[in-house]
C-alpha cells in the first residue's frame, strides 16, 4: 500500500463518484478504479459499495477514510517540516485575518524581528478556513484566526476572547446613546457581516451571538472583507459586529460603541502545524504572553 492509493480513496470517498474523483486527480478513471480494486484486494476487505449511487462507504471504508485523510494529513505536515528544517535561509510565513492587523499582531511581529533578524517574515492575509489548508501545505507557518474546531493535524491554541463591538455611521442615533449598547438595539438596522466565503467564517459567529439571544436582524448584507463592511457602515448602509480590535482602524465616518454583553465575544486562535516544536513559533507564542501581561489583557497560557 503507498500513500497514492490512500489519496485515490479519499478523493474517491469524498466526491462519491469515480468519474468526478478522477478529474479531481488529474487521471484517468479506469487506472482509478484498478487502484481501488487493488486497495480492497490488498485489505482483504470491501470498502465501497458500488453499485449505490452516490457511491456509498461500508463500515470498513468509513473507518479507513477517517484514518487514511489522518495519514494524509500527517505526511503532507511531514514534508513540509522537513522542507522548512533543511532550508538555509530560515523563513517564517504568517497567515492573519484581517481584523488581527488592527490589534497587537503588528507589536508582536515587531519584537519577533528584533530576536529573530535573520528570519525572512511573510504575511499572507487568510480567512481561518484558509490558513488551515495553507499550514497543511507548507504555505504558512502560524495562523492567526477566529474559529474554533479540531483537526488532528493542526495545534490550535485560544489566546484570548475579544470582547465585541458595534460599527455605527456618523450621525447614527445609537451613537447618542450614552454607554454600552443592547443587541437588542440592534435590530432596526441592516447588518453588515464578513467574510461572505469561504465559510463558516467570522459572519456565522456574529449571526450566532443574535441568534443564541433569540434575535433576528431585520436585513442580513453578506460582504467579502473587513475594509468593505466598514465602508459600507461609514456610508450609512447599516451596521456591522467586529471585534473591538478594530477601534484601530480610525476612519472619520465611523463610531465604535461597546455592547453590554459580556458573552458577546471572539476568540483570537494561534494556529501551527502539530508536527511543529521549532524555537521560532515556542518563542512568538512566549512573545505573545509577555504582552499580553504587560498590558494586563486577560488570557490563559498554554504551550505548544
Amino acid at each position: 500500500m503507498e500513500l497514492r492509493h490512500l489519496r485515490y480513496f479519499v478523493a474517491v470517498a469524498d466526491e462519491k463518484n469515480f468519474t468526478r474523483a478522477a478529474e479531481r486527480l488529474n487521471i484517468a478513471q479506469p487506472p482509478l478504479s484498478r487502484q481501488i480494486q487493488q486497495l480492497e484486494e490488498e485489505l482483504g476487505v470491501v470498502l465501497i459499495e458500488k453499485g449505490s449511487r452516490p457511491l456509498r462507504l461500508t463500515e470498513a471504508g468509513q473507518f479507513f477514510h477517517a484514518h487514511a485523510q489522518e495519514l494524509l494529513d500527517k505526511a503532507q505536515d511531514l514534508k513540509a517540516m522537513t522542507r522548512r528544517v533543511g532550508k538555509i535561509e530560515r523563513k517564517l510565513s504568517i497567515g492573519f485575518v484581517a481584523s488581527t492587523l488592527y490589534g497587537l499582531l503588528p507589536e508582536i511581529v515587531r519584537r519577533f524581528r528584533d530576536r529573530y533578524q535573520a528570519v525572512d517574515i511573510s504575511f499572507h492575509e487568510l480567512t481561518t478556513v484558509e490558513q488551515l489548508k495553507a499550514l497543511k501545505d507548507g504555505t504558512i507557518d502560524v495562523g492567526f484566526g477566529r474559529l474554533k474546531g479540531e483537526d488532528a493535524a493542526i495545534r490550535r491554541i485560544v489566546l484570548r476572547e475579544e470582547p465585541l463591538i458595534v460599527a455605527l455611521p456618523v450621525g447614527h442615533r445609537l451613537t447618542r446613546v450614552p454607554g454600552a449598547l443592547k443587541m437588542s438595539e440592534l435590530m432596526d438596522d441592516p447588518l453588515i457581516v464578513y467574510p461572505k466565503t469561504p465559510r463558516p467564517s467570522f459572519a456565522d459567529q456574529v449571526l450566532a451571538t443574535f441568534r443564541e439571544r433569540m434575535l433576528v436582524p431585520r436585513q442580513v448584507i453578506e460582504v467579502r472583507e473587513l475594509q468593505i463592511a466598514i465602508g459600507l457602515v461609514g456610508a450609512g448602509q447599516g451596521i456591522a459586529i467586529v471585534p473591538d480590535s478594530l477601534q484601530g482602524m480610525i476612519r472619520t465616518d465611523v463610531v465604535y460603541k461597546p455592547l453590554d454583553d459580556r458573552q458577546a465575544i471572539s476568540p483570537i486562535i494561534f494556529s501551527a502545524r502539530a508536527m511543529d516544536r521549532s524555537q521560532e513559533l515556542a518563542d512568538m507564542l512566549a512573545i505573545i504572553y509577555e504582552i499580553y501581561e504587560e498590558r494586563q489583557i486577560p488570557h490563559v497560557r498554554e504551550e505548544l
